[in-house]
């Protein structure tokens, strides 16, 4: 049984997002979505990992972080780097490995360093980088901001940064995306005690929102963002959130019922319903940009890697 989360805050009558956060919603949306489609029709090879059902978080983050951050991400990584670089064609022609790749093709879906981002599949591996980055910014009202979801509070990394980014007193801002699922493994049957008591351990501040509406989210963590820029001190922020597609490419281990759990608090059909009007339209607009954008990448040629 996948964990569970109590049910969102968020109403099912709200005030319409702002255009610009629904307009990058539904663009990450259909960017993910279209990278599930190219891998159907054989036009991608490896591996993805989509973050659909979960694109309001960096969304939402998107206008606390200043241009001088850092950003780390993780495997489930795409809406992360939209939300902080909005380059649909730089990411796809990565990810497919054609010119103009941010990274010349070799980092492709997971591994990506681009203005102050920095993305990687390893589970765990960016937390300790992060710490050591946020030292650097001490005193300049800057801060690291490192995503990770909670499967990865299985390795000992993580605890390692937490014991040193608390003695160090670093801006650090930890962004855990609690989808109740690491892989294929409910987080109750791999995780003992809760993310607020292990961040209890080290004396960092703790914070969780179950909401999915992005102005109540902001309204909720702008104060303690300011706090970590401030104060030169690390936070956690917990979300609580559902993760509506597969692990990867297809394999969904969850029960039927699970994934309709997980599909009754996408944010896409809510808002949908709520404005139709506005919806529709931009909808339509993010679905045609993003196949602009993959028609244009895949008549790229492929990306020439040069030794620096």
């Amino acid at each position: 049984m996948i964990d569970t989360f109590p049910p969102f805050a968020s109403p099912r009558s709200a005030p319409p997002p702002a255009e610009e956060d629904l307009q990058l919603l539904l663009l990450i949306r259909h960017f993910e979505l279209t990278l599930l489609r190219l891998f159907e029709a054989g036009q991608l090879s490896g591996t993805t990992h989509t973050c659909l059902g979960q694109e309001y978080i960096p969304v939402a983050l998107k206008a606390l972080l200043e241009s001088d951050d850092f950003v780390f991400s993780n495997h489930r990584g795409h809406g992360h780097f939209l939300a902080r670089h909005t380059d649909p064609h730089g990411l796809l022609a990565e990810i497919m490995g054609r010119e103009g790749a941010l990274c010349s093709g070799v980092g492709g879906s997971q591994h990506i360093y681009h203005r102050r981002f920095l993305s990687t599949g390893v589970q765990g591996e960016s937390l300790p980088v992060a710490v050591g980055t946020a030292l650097t910014l001490k005193g300049t009202g800057a801060l690291t901001c490192v995503y990770i979801g909670d499967g990865t509070w299985g390795e000992g990394s993580v605890y390692e940064a937490l014991n040193m980014a608390r003695l160090w007193r670093v801006p650090l801002l930890v962004v855990v995306e609690h989808n109740g699922i690491a892989q294929s493994t409910p987080t109750t049957a791999q995780m003992a005690g809760t993310v607020a008591g292990r961040a209890a351990a080290f004396g960092i501040p703790h914070h969780r929102t179950v909401s999915t509406e992005i102005a109540e989210i902001r309204a909720e963590l702008a104060p303690l963002v300011a706090e970590v820029r401030r104060a030169s001190v690390p936070l956690v922020v917990e979300f609580a959130t559902h993760r509506i597609g597969p692990h990867s490419k297809g394999d969904d281990t969850r029960t039927p019922e699970e994934i309709a759990l997980a599909a009754d608090h996408d944010w896409y059909t809510r808002y949908a319903g709520l404005f139709p009007e506005a919806f529709g339209r931009l909808d339509r607009e993010m679905r045609e940009l993003v196949e602009r954008a993959a028609a244009e990448v895949s008549a790229r040629p492929p990306s020439v890697w040069e030794r620096p």
